[in-house]
């Protein structure tokens, strides 16, 4: 989430979080899913940069490729979750 701000940051992480949640068959409040995005951007965006360091740059548009980088490191931080607490 380089490059977005405070503000965006926010904006695609509450975004992240949301479709992490809705992928994941979750229910959690707007402020879960801020944090669960937020973090999910800071796990996606590692990984994005030591696994695939392209895809950061896959559509050309910021917001685009932060959002989707985010939603799959915030399913990821669900999926983890989940299956610690089970």
């Amino acid at each position: 989430m380089l490059g977005l701000g405070l503000i965006g940051s926010i904006v695609v992480g509450i975004v992240a979080g949301f479709v992490a949640e809705k992928v994941m068959n979750s229910n959690h409040g707007l402020l879960t899913n801020l944090i669960v995005g937020v973090i999910g951007g800071l796990v996606g965006g590692f990984l994005a940069q030591k696994v695939l360091p392209g895809i950061l740059t896959l559509t050309g548009m910021g917001w685009v490729d932060s959002i989707i980088v985010a939603s799959l490191g915030a399913i990821l931080v669900l999926f983890v979750y989940q299956k610690i607490r089970s």
